[in-house]
């Protein structure tokens, strides 16, 4: 898959040496700092019921970000061990070689990142976009597909005022009517498609061949560290997976599933189930396979490098990202079944 995530980072060697080596650590002391974001996907019920603090037996600092991007700059710092980001800003970072191992592909994006003009504004499609001002978080998944987009319908990206925006900046900027259009994620999604309406979405482009994915990354000196809570994390999080692959009609609006994803996102109720479809969510022995960590993701963040470069948002593509994914942890996690 591919994408652009929430504004290039820009890794010094100061921010790499800062995340300092540290000795192993004693399993009942240990804490785990994760960055999150509030996109609706089945992990949220485990983070709303305390799963991950009972299975890796850690205390654990869940902190909120609005863009990939800001989580790569906290995982680059040091502060944040593992961190939810979406494939572009995962290409961007690996092409900077930070080092981060990806370890669970939460999903192929849909209908839940789309972009969305104001009603009136006379936008039906792309190309209607030149002269107009257009926000996206730079180098997120939403901003990746805004560009393949352009790029699908044969417009000039210079020809567009593309604002550089965060979620809770658009849905701000949308409510002053300082943009015309958007392309983002929920919940600034569905407060800006109140008054607005969808020109297309990220399956869309996915079909045009550009598909994104969102995934999870850990520091890889705390994955050495801690491979159990690494494994465990992963085990909790496609037990979940399975949960709603299993019977998907049951999250619905009134379920208890629903109602802790819309506390934990911010996300209104009433969306929760069809955003839940918005997504393609891999299971662990698929997570495994040639097609994801196996193999396929590896081929889906070089593409991604090659088109960010092509965009001018990094400045190399590395011969090999195979460092930059493991499946080691969903096998594992498959294996203590």
């Amino acid at each position: 898959m591919s994408t652009i995530s929430r504004r290039i980072v820009l890794l010094s060697s100061a921010a790499l040496a800062g995340a300092a080596f540290l000795g192993p650590a004693d399993a009942q002391d240990l804490k785990i700092t994760i960055g999150y974001q509030t996109v609706v996907e089945p992990s949220k019920v485990p983070q709303a019921d305390g799963a991950y603090e009972s299975a890796t037996k850690a205390a654990i600092d869940w902190r909120k970000f609005d863009s990939g991007a800001d989580v790569i700059a906290a995982i680059a710092s040091g502060s944040v061990d593992i961190g939810y980001v979406g494939s572009s800003p995962l290409a961007a970072a690996a092409s900077r070689e930070l080092p981060i191992q990806t370890i669970f592909i939460v999903g192929l994006i849909g209908e839940s990142e789309a972009l969305v003009a104001r009603n009136g504004a006379g936008i039906e499609k792309a190309a209607d976009l030149a002269g107009r001002k257009v926000a996206v978080p730079f180098v997120s998944t939403t901003h990746y597909s805004l560009l393949a987009a352009l790029k699908h319908e044969g417009v000039d990206p210079k020809s567009i005022d593309i604002l550089n925006l965060r979620p809770p900046e658009i849905a701000a900027a949308w409510a002053r009517g300082d943009i015309d259009a958007a392309y983002v994620w929920d919940p600034a999604l569905g407060q800006i498609k109140t008054s607005g309406k969808v020109v297309l979405d990220s399956s869309q482009v996915a079909a045009w061949g550009a598909p994104t994915f969102d995934a999870w990354i850990v520091r890889t000196d705390f994955a050495e560290r801690n491979p159990e809570a690494v494994r465990d994390f992963v085990k909790v999080t496609g037990a979940a997976y399975a949960e709603f692959l299993a019977k998907p009609d049951a999250w619905s609006v009134t379920s208890p599933q629903a109602a802790k994803i819309a506390t934990i996102t911010g996300a209104k109720l009433e969306d929760v189930p069809q955003l839940l479809r918005g997504y393609v969510f891999p299971t662990l022995e698929e997570q495994a396979s040639d097609k994801f960590l196996g193999g396929g993701t590896v081929k889906a963040v070089e593409a991604t490098s090659a088109f960010l470069k092509g965009q001018g948002k990094i400045d190399a593509v590395l011969p090999d990202y195979s460092e930059y994914v493991s499946s080691k942890y969903v096998s594992e996690a498959l294996a203590s079944n």
